[in-house]
C-alpha cells in the first residue's frame, strides 16, 4: 500500500465474481465517501457499491507478529 493509499483508507469498492473487488474511489473522510457513494447509487442504482475501511494489511501483520512475541 503506497504512501498515497494510506491518506486515504475510506474506499468505495465494487463487488467481482470469486470474492475479489475494484477499487471505484478513495477518500481521506468517511462523510466525502458517503456523499460520492449516495451519487454513485442514484446515477448507477443497479450496481452494487460498498463502503470500506481499507486497513494497511503489512501493518495488521505487524501487530500479529508483536502479539505472538508478546505472549
Amino acid at each position: 500500500m503506497t504512501y498515497r493509499d494510506r491518506l486515504s483508507p475510506w474506499c468505495i469498492i465494487k463487488p467481482l465474481p470469486k470474492m475479489q473487488r475494484i477499487i471505484v474511489a478513495r477518500f481521506r473522510r468517511r462523510t466525502d465517501a458517503e456523499a460520492d457513494l449516495q451519487v454513485l447509487r442514484r446515477l448507477m442504482p443497479d450496481m452494487k457499491y460498498i463502503l470500506i475501511f481499507d486497513r494497511d494489511p503489512e501493518q495488521e501483520e505487524i501487530n500479529t507478529l508483536s502479539a505472538k512475541l508478546t505472549v
